[in-house]
């Protein structure tokens, strides 16, 4: 009697224990993860986080001859990413990306949030090599030596371009989408980095606007060479003509600059492979309908992951 009293008693806490969720990472319900919603404590534990970024500039966890190859100044400083893109990583961007399964946006956006803490440290401790950047790449400031090099003439550098002090919390003033062309969003139905811009600006109160458009609809970039993305993406993108938004980005680089310092802009995508898009967006955000903003705004860039 007491072998069965003892069954049906665990049989009963078992029917009222809540059940764990379902994993969103390998479809199985698995004790959840409390650092990352979503998923379980095993997928979890088993993400390759790039916590020690080897490349300072793009973010890469391991040797980077992309950023080694040249040292010119461009628009866009530097780049953070929260993922290695390996196999395990790919799959589930194909998921979410080509398959459609848009309830891992919340899941991978706030794992995009981690590349953003990532990327406050870097500003705030001066762990970057940044460069100013000019039209005629003349002047050139590099954070880590401090040295002001090759001026042709007087340059005025941002306080901000400067090591902080860790009290300083850095913030971005604004996240700007990598935009897809009408195309891919007919085949997708939503921007995949829109969407993981979306959840980063809820969660840190920053606010998203899709200042940028896609002038020409390019083919997958997946098995394209390095030179082949560089001439795909050119004059892929412009900053959008749209008055309202626009009149926002007026505003917002109006009381940045009269508080002393340049615009900060946070272009967000999926994935960093040769950065051949991110910079491409950086000059196009450079160019705006009423002129150059050289001097006026410091772009990086966030990706979820970085092959």
């Amino acid at each position: 009697m007491r072998v069965e009293w003892s069954n049906w008693l665990s049989a009963a806490k078992m029917l009222l224990a809540p059940a764990h969720p379902v994993c969103l990472f390998c479809g199985k319900a698995h004790a959840p993860s409390a650092q990352t919603p979503g998923i379980c404590l095993a997928c979890e534990s088993a993400i390759p986080w790039i916590k020690a970024p080897r490349c300072r500039t793009c973010g890469r966890p391991v040797g980077c001859p992309d950023c080694s190859r040249s040292r010119q100044p461009g628009p866009l400083l530097y780049n953070r990413s929260a993922v290695s893109y390996t196999s395990e990583m790919r799959e589930i961007l194909g998921q979410y990306k080509y398959r459609g399964n848009e309830r891992l946006a919340q899941v991978l956006g706030l794992m995009l949030d981690r590349a953003y803490n990532a990327m406050q440290e870097a500003m705030e401790n001066g762990s970057v090599s940044r460069w100013s950047y000019t039209a005629n790449q003349n002047a050139v400031l590099e954070a880590d030596s401090g040295l002001i090099m090759g001026a042709a003439s007087p340059h005025k550098i941002w306080s901000s371009l400067l090591p902080r002090k860790r009290t300083d919390r850095w913030q971005a003033d604004l996240l700007v989408p990598v935009p897809v062309s009408s195309t891919r969003l007919a085949e997708r139905g939503f921007n995949q980095a829109g969407q993981l811009a979306a959840v980063l600006a809820a969660r840190r109160g920053i606010l998203q606007l899709p200042l940028l458009v896609r002038t020409q609809h390019t083919a997958k970039q997946s098995f394209k060479s390095r030179a082949e993305r560089l001439a795909d993406m050119k004059h892929a993108f412009a900053a959008s003509t749209d008055s309202a938004l626009q009149g926002q980005f007026a505003s917002l680089l109006r009381n940045s600059l009269d508080s002393g310092r340049p615009l900060r802009i946070v272009i967000v995508d999926d994935i960093y492979t040769t950065g051949s898009t991110l910079r491409a967006c950086a000059e196009a955000l450079i160019r705006q309908p009423g002129g150059s903003l050289e001097g006026k705004v410091e772009i990086c860039s966030l990706t979820w992951a970085r092959s």
